[in-house]
Order: structure tokens, then sequence, then C-alpha cells
């Protein structure tokens, strides 16, 4: 098991640190955000090498990767040729001494740690976890997941495209129902893996794994952030907020125009 654990660390550690060394010399720390699911990635297919290719192992690292690999190249694609992440650049403008190594602790060191931990489901089912009919749930809820991100992202990417689109709020598809159907959809992924690791006992000990994941989606970085950034640049969002779910998705509320 401490193979194991200091393997997937170094892994989720060695993506973070390429992804540091491209920020500095691009002087853009937006890129740690591809490196996130990188991150997932590289840790699954550690573990599965680590743990010797097990069935369940399989299943995990091939569902880990695909969703890592779709987010982090969804993110690259959107972020070329962007400026730096507003996030990133307020984080840094308050940085007490040197910013680059302050942006190494809070914005790298940090999320490489975070990427290990949330990962502590995948790398339990790999070790453990044999075939039972409780496989079906995870699987099931991973799928419902993904669908949601990705065909959010996909809508989401298809309004930003149209110039009408400009300064107005995407209110259709999924986003009638969520307002942030890609972040349900990440959640949904990771309580999805943790079921699977709960095919043997030891994966209930992770529980707290998708808790943090899911907080920091609806509670921390994720949907806060987002939406006080909506809310300043979006004239018609908060209207958007009053008749639309925060986090799962419902039917729509009726707006106060509409009564």
């Amino acid at each position: 098991m401490i193979t194991l654990f200091l393997g997937t660390a170094a892994a989720a550690l060695a993506v973070l640190l390429v992804a540091f060394v491209i920020g500095v010399r691009t002087g853009k720390h937006k890129g740690v955000d591809v490196a996130w699911g990188l991150g997932f990635a590289a840790v699954a297919v550690t573990g599965l090498v680590i743990t010797g290719f097990t069935p369940v192992g399989w299943l995990v690292t091939a569902l880990t990767v695909i969703w890592g690999v779709r987010l982090a190249t969804h993110i690259g694609l959107r972020g070329r040729g962007a400026p730096e992440d507003p996030r990133y650049a307020e984080l840094l403008s308050q940085a007490p001494g040197n910013p680059t190594w302050y942006a190494f602790r809070m914005i790298y060191l940090l999320q490489g740690a975070l990427v290990w931990f949330v990962s502590l489901p995948v790398q339990l089912a790999q070790k453990y976890a044999s075939p039972s009919w409780w496989l079906i749930i995870g699987v099931v809820l991973w799928l419902v997941g993904f669908a949601f991100e990705t065909i959010g992202d996909a809508q989401l990417a298809r309004f930003r495209s149209s110039p009408s689109s400009k300064g107005q709020v995407l209110d259709s598809g999924l986003w009638r129902y969520t307002r942030h159907p890609n972040y349900f959809g990440d959640a949904c992924v990771w309580w999805g893996l943790f079921a699977l690791a709960c095919l043997h006992w030891t994966g209930w000990l992770t529980l707290l794994s998708p808790l943090v994941m899911t907080w920091f989606l609806a509670r921390k970085t994720g949907k806060p952030l987002l939406e006080t950034h909506l809310a300043r640049t979006r004239p018609g969002y908060p209207d958007y907020v009053a008749r639309t779910s925060g986090f799962f998705p419902w039917p729509p509320r009726r707006s106060v125009s509409d009564r």
C-alpha cells in the first residue's frame, strides 16, 4: 500500500511540476487547469501498473483516463490564445513575497495534493476491488456524470461561438435545468468512481474524497467564483439564478418577469 500511495503521489506531483515550469516560462498559470485532468489520468495509470492490472483496476483506470483527458483537452482548446485566468491573476497580485514560489505552493502543490486525495477511490479500487452487481451503480453514475459534463460543455462552447450570444446567458439545453451541468457531471463521475471502490469494504474509507470534490465544485472554487464573475458581467444572470437550480438538475421556476 505504501508503494501505491508513494507512486501515485509522485505521478501527481510530476504532472503539476511540469505545469509549473510551463507556467513560469509563459507567465501564465492557467495551464494548471489542463494539468488537473492529466494529473488524475497519470495517477490512475501509475496505480494500475503498481497494483497489477486487476479487472476492476482496468475499468476504473479507463474511466478516469477518459474523464481526465477529455477535460484537459476541452480546457486546453478553450483557453488557446486567452489571457491569464483572472482567478490566478488576482491570487498572485496579493502574494506575500516572491509570487513565483507563492504560485507553486498555493496553485500547483495544492492542486497536486487534491488530485492525489480525490483519486483515493481509484487507487483502492485498483488494489482491492473485485466485480459484483454493485459495479453497475458505479458505472451508471459515471455515465450520467460524463454525459452531463460533455453535453454541457458542448452546448456552452456552441453558445459562446455565436456572435449574438455576447453578454447573454445560456438558459437552454441542460443549462435550463442546472446552472452548472458540467460541475454536476464532475461530481457524479467521482461518486461513480467511489461506488466502484466500494466493491471492497476499504472503498468506504475514501468517502471524504468525493465529498471534497463536490464541496470544491459547489461551494468553494467552482460555482461560487464563476457565479460572482457572471453576476458582474451578464445583466440577465440574476434572473437566471432566480429560476434555475444551482447544482442538481431540476425543472426551472417561474421568473419574476413571467409572473
